[in-house]
This record gives C-alpha cells, structure tokens and sequence, in this order.
C-alpha cells in the first residue's frame, strides 16, 4: 500500500503478519504437539520427543516473529524537504527500530536487478543506488511482483526522485 501526492510519497511495508506465516506457524505448532503427544506414549520416545520440542522452539521462534511484526515499516521520500526515511521494525533489543535518513541529493539511481533463487526462477529486486553507501532494497524477494509491475514501480519511483534507472 502507497500514500502519494506532490511532494511526499509514503511506502508501507508488510512484515511478517502474512497469512502464509500464519498457516505455517500454526501447522508446525500442530505438528511438533504431536510428536511429542507420540514421544509420551511409545517405545522410541526419547527421540519423537526431540522432534516435537525442536518444532515447539521453532514454531515460537515464527509466532513472536508474527508477534512482533518483523520487517514491517515504510519509505518515504520527501520531495519538499529533499530527505528519504527508511524505518523497518526489527527483533527486540537495542536495533529494534532501523532509522536511515538520506539526503536526495545522494541518491544516484533505481536499479532493478535480476536475482536466481533456489528454484532457478528470475526474481526482479528493486534497489535504490545511494553515492558511497552501496544499494538499499526497497522490495523484497518474496513480494512476487510480476516484471511489468516491478518496471512500473520503478519508473515512477525514478520520475518522483528524479534520478536515472539502472538495469543489472
């Protein structure tokens, strides 16, 4: 989801409160209770035990993450004030909260860049090129954008920055 208007373009950011984490969180919670509901009641207990409570850790591991809502945040880009926030919502701790604050000026292009995953399939990732700090990514690998999508996203993001757009 995007707010925009003349001068300030709002970018939301979805973290970890997808359905798909949802659906695994709770299955592997299903799952490891019953391993372990097996492991109280047989022979080979000791090790079907094991196995339920490695997937109770690691299914709380998936529910605090959801709790906590991982990877969530926004971009915006402030034409007017010329500054680009970046905040994302991290584990609990002292870097919980991620703050960068860019100046526009330093920002030399969107790239859009072509990533294989495990699979073999093309992923496109959007990136935002920042003199002397390297790329930021502003999408993530997971958001299953088609081509045309990412290009448009791009495009418009370059035209409201007023910078160039790099192809890799």
């Amino acid at each position: 989801m995007s707010w925009r208007s003349e001068r300030i373009w709002i970018e939301l950011i979805t973290g970890s409160r997808k359905t798909s984490n949802f659906c695994w969180a709770f299955i592997l919670f299903l799952g490891s209770l019953g391993f372990l509901l097996v492991g109280t009641s047989s022979y080979l207990g000791i090790v079907m035990s094991f196995y339920g409570i490695a997937g109770l850790f690691i299914s709380s591991y998936l529910w605090c993450t959801i709790l906590w809502n991982v990877g969530s945040g926004y971009d915006r880009f402030d034409r007017k004030e010329g500054i680009v926030c970046i905040f994302r919502w991290g584990f609990p701790g002292k870097n919980r909260r991620i703050f960068l604050r860019l100046l526009m000026k330093d920002i030399q292009s969107i790239r859009i860049a072509v990533k294989e995953d495990i699979y073999a399939r093309r992923i496109l990732v959007l990136y935002m090129e920042i003199r002397g700090q390297g790329a930021i990514p502003l999408t993530r690998t997971d958001e299953n954008l088609t081509p045309r999508e990412i290009e448009q996203k791009a495009a418009e993001l370059a035209y409201f920055l007023r910078v160039p757009i790099e192809v890799f």
